[in-house]
């Protein structure tokens, strides 16, 4: 018979096991590579046309190009430099998907975009890489987000269809506020969403009320997956995680908490 002793002990392994698992898995969201290409440091710049390596149906539009812009989206019909973030929910000027839309800067502090083609779980994919960016204004500020837009193929589930990944390992500024999400630009009901927090000052960052690095919708902390099929693209409910595990949880009470997810 197990004493009480050591069933303390091994819920408190358990517990402190889960906790690293559950910070290794936020690091390590952000895909390597995808970075045979740069964006020069700038401000409010964009890419020409650059090929995805594949066609995507985006709600009926069939694209084998897409613009990255400096400002933390990609479109598709032409290049953004709009800076000022704004709300996706609606019409827009361009088809676009918005990881963190707002004022990123790559002149001062950090690195510059990077983008390219690649693989993601065995399927081809093409991600645009924002890795310890600045923000505008702030000079050599030690404030940096890291994230990154994967557009992965999934043709093999049907002609154009494809998922879209958005990952993120750390936001620390938001210059006011920042929009993630999606748009076809039309305004049609049900071509376009955004995570909850957008436009809302302080809410997308580390520690925040809808901390990106700390929510999810697929329950891996800091990764967001949305998948296009048949030109559509469903949302699925934001998750938000739990920034860190605790360790002092015993019993089978505690291994149960640790093991639902917070809503």
């Amino acid at each position: 018979m197990i004493n009480l002793k050591t069933s303390l002990v091994r819920s408190f392994v358990i517990a402190a096991a889960l906790a690293v698992s559950a910070v290794a898995a936020q690091a390590n969201t952000i895909r390597a590579g995808f970075d045979s290409n740069t964006l020069a440091a700038n401000d409010d710049g964009y890419t020409s046309a650059v090929n995805i390596g594949f066609n995507v149906n985006f709600f009926g539009a069939t694209y084998s190009q897409l613009f990255v812009n400096n400002n933390g989206n990609v479109t598709f019909n032409a290049a953004s430099g709009t800076y000022i973030p704004f709300s996706v929910n609606g019409s827009t000027s361009e088809p676009i998907i918005a990881g963190f839309l707002s004022d990123i800067d790559t002149r001062y502090a950090g690195s510059p975009v990077t983008y390219g083609s690649g693989t993601a779980d065995g399927h081809a994919a093409f991600a645009a890489n924002y890795l310890n960016v600045g923000e505008y204004g702030a000079g050599e500020s030690s404030a940096l987000n890291s994230f990154q837009i994967v557009l992965i193929d999934r043709s093999d589930t049907g002609v154009g269809n494809f998922d879209i990944e958005l990952n993120y390992a750390n936001i620390d500024w938001d210059h006011g506020g920042a929009t993630v999400g999606y748009s076809n630009s039309t305004g049609d009901a049900g071509t376009f969403y955004q995570l909850l927090g957008s436009m809302v000052s302080g809410a997308f960052l580390d520690g925040g009320t809808n901390s990106l690095v700390a929510g999810s919708n697929i329950g891996t902390a800091g990764r967001y997956l949305f998948s296009a099929r048949n030109g559509t693209v469903e949302p699925l409910p934001s998750v938000p995680l739990p920034a860190s595990l605790p360790l002092m949880l015993v019993g089978l009470g505690g291994f149960a908490a640790l093991r639902r997810k917070r809503r």
